[in-house]
This record gives structure tokens, sequence and C-alpha cells, in this order.
């Protein structure tokens, strides 16, 4: 073998390794994500809120289908939350507040979240316990969704329902395993 063809060998080599060694990393790596959106995507419009009277909520407010996976290891339930950290002019909105999600759950499918399957029911900012899409007002320009999943130690009924995003915070101090999230955009 020529030494040209030996350093092409070589060059394959490590390269096929180095991605080896970095899908295995990538696999054991907490992670959340969705089949209807990329990280940083947009969400399409049947994802966003529809509120009776509200100009800003023009979807079908149904809730994107969510999966996760490698969650730490003893994780005994999860908690999810859905956040606009531009909303009401910076001071955030939260549209979901669930919790009690039962350890063996890899994710949510297409609606779950608004029907309220598979959680116990926080207190999001509209004041339900369920999925509330996104209502940026109108020339607001595309707000960030963040969904962010965290694995918990406590038990699925540990927490009881109707805690706000704030309380449920405070009640997984110390509880927290590790935490996975994706963003989802959308505006008017």
């Amino acid at each position: 073998m020529s030494g040209r063809g030996f350093s092409a060998l070589a060059l394959s080599a490590a390269l096929a390794s180095g991605l080896l060694s970095f899908a295995a990393q990538a696999a054991g790596t907490f992670t959340l994500s969705s089949p209807a959106f990329q990280d940083g995507g947009s969400l399409a419009q049947k994802y966003a809120g529809a509120t009776p009277g509200n100009a800003s909520c023009t979807g079908d407010n149904v809730s994107p289908p969510l999966s996760w996976a490698n969650p730490p290891a003893d994780t005994k339930s999860f908690a999810l939350l859905l956040s606009d950290p531009e909303g009401r002019a910076g001071l955030g909105v939260s549209h979901l507040v669930a919790y009690g999600i039962p350890a063996n759950a890899s994710g949510f499918a297409e609606g779950d979240l608004t029907q309220g399957k598979g959680f116990v029911g926080g207190k999001n900012s509209p004041g339900t316990s369920v999925y509330h899409g996104p209502c940026p007002p109108a020339g607001s320009g595309f707000h960030h969704y963040t969904f962010v999943l965290i694995a918990t130690d406590l038990p699925p009924h540990a927490l009881g329902p109707g805690l706000t995003r704030e309380q449920l915070l405070e009640k997984l101090q110390g509880h927290a395993k590790g935490g996975a999230g994706i963003i989802g955009r959308f505006g008017q």
C-alpha cells in the first residue's frame, strides 16, 4: 500500500472512530425532541392557542408530540414546563405546568398535553391545568417557547395538583436529577 493510500485509510479510520465516539456520547445524553419541529424551528399554526375573543390566539391549541431518551438513572418521575420568556412584555408566560409523569413514560402523543393525559396538572398563566398554545401579540415577532423536561427522584403522586411554575420549581429543589429541553418558535 502506498503512503498516500495508508494516510487516506488512517484518516478514514480516525474520522470513523471519532464519529462512533460522538454517537456513543450522544446516546447517553438526556434529550427531549419532537417529530413536529426541530430545536429552534417553527411551531405549526395548529399548535397555537385557541382562546375565543383573543385575536392573538389563532391556532387549534393542539399540543405537539414530544419524546425523550436517556433519563438519569433512578428517575422516579418527570416534570414538563412550557414557557414563553418574551411573553407579557418580557415578564414571561407559563403555558404548561405538568408533573407526576411516570418514569416509564418516554413521551406524549400529539394532543395528549391538551387533554391532560399522563400527568398531574399544575396551573399555567391562563389559569388552566393543561397545555395552552402560543398566543403572541401580532407584530411582536417570533417568541421562543421553551419546553423543559426535568427528571426527579419524587414518586409520580408526591405532589398534588394546581402548583404554579414557581411553586413546582420550589418543591423540586433537591429532587431534580437532570434536565433536557427544546425550543419552538412562533410569531404572528
